[in-house]
């Protein structure tokens, strides 16, 4: 299968899922999993920045992976985000998700030190052998991570041939345009920044990672749907609504990703806990916003889905 066959798609961003005492549950994250089955999307990103990774332990990550991969059984296509701070962890757990037979593995540049291009290549490069016989997809997100994937970067990880595609989040949807150039047509971009889904697939993604498609991934499925139909002006207006959405998930004292969670328990019934320190959660105030959020996304399911 082409990685651009393989990759398509809609690809939600597994949240964390704690339980009172504000541990990882295994129980909760099947729970989840079953969520994103039954919403019909075609993979998940999991321990990513969504599932609050820099904030778990190495057991925590390889408990949250492995229950995925159980729950799943090889019905949705399985990444799995890998990188720690330093080299040997991260290889670790490449080796692990290797071992669960995911479909990827994933990987953010080392942050805090401001590393030369040469030694980031050489950390993915040692994260990629970890893994010899699964894919590698870069994660370009400079906004957070502190450096920004090049074009020459780019160019020296595709003398990988692991390295398959490039979740990127950059803003400008012209990297996009770039790294789907560099990598060739079967190269695998998927679109990061969630405001700008149907901007991202008409610049060459293959389709999207995204930290907000739990909240609502009836209206990413059915935008990616509309876009594939060339139907991009009905896709375009639930971008546009889902942009309010995102305005909202947004707007609390506390993290989006709590936020997020408060509006899936309200619309779902599903419990998977607030977040982890330093991580700020929900204030009385914001729990009156996802509620709001939560009508909002309903409504714009009924109406566009």
């Amino acid at each position: 299968m082409k990685n651009t066959e393989k990759y398509a798609g809609i690809t939600p961003a597994f949240y964390a899922c704690y339980d009172e005492k504000g541990e990882v549950s295994p129980e909760r994250v099947r729970a989840l999993t079953r969520y994103f089955m039954d919403a019909g999307v075609q993979g998940l990103y999991v321990n990513g920045s969504s599932g609050e990774c820099i904030y778990l332990s190495k057991e925590e990550r390889k408990c949250i992976l492995e229950n995925v991969c159980a729950e799943a059984k090889g019905k949705l296509r399985i990444i799995a985000h890998v990188a720690c701070n330093n080299t040997r962890d991260s290889e670790e757990l490449a080796a692990h998700a290797e071992s669960l037979k995911v479909d990827a593995i994933a990987s953010i540049p080392p942050i805090y030190f401001h590393l030369p291009a040469y030694s980031i290549a050489e950390y993915w490069n040692k994260i990629s052998a970890a893994a010899p016989n699964t894919d590698f997809i870069i994660y370009n997100i400079p906004q957070l991570a502190g450096v920004s994937l090049t074009a020459d970067l780019c160019k020296e990880m595709l003398k990988n041939k692991k390295v398959v595609g490039v979740k990127n989040s950059s803003m400008p949807v012209q990297d996009i345009q770039t790294f789907k150039a560099l990598g060739g047509e079967d190269f695998a971009v998927f679109n990061g920044p969630d405001e700008q889904f149907v901007g991202g697939r008409a610049m060459g993604a293959v389709g999207g990672i995204g930290g907000t498609y739990g909240a609502m991934p009836e209206l990413f499925v059915k935008m990616n749907k509309l876009f594939v139909e060339n139907r991009i002006t009905e896709a375009r207006e639930i971008q546009i609504k889902v942009n309010e959405i995102i305005g909202m998930l947004c707007s609390g004292h506390g993290n989006m990703y709590a936020m997020i969670k408060e509006v899936l328990r309200i619309r779902k019934g599903l419990e998977i806990g607030s977040v982890r320190s330093p991580l700020t959660p929900l204030t009385e105030e914001d729990k009156k916003i996802a509620e709001k959020t939560a009508k909002i996304i309903d409504d714009a399911v009924a109406h566009f889905c």
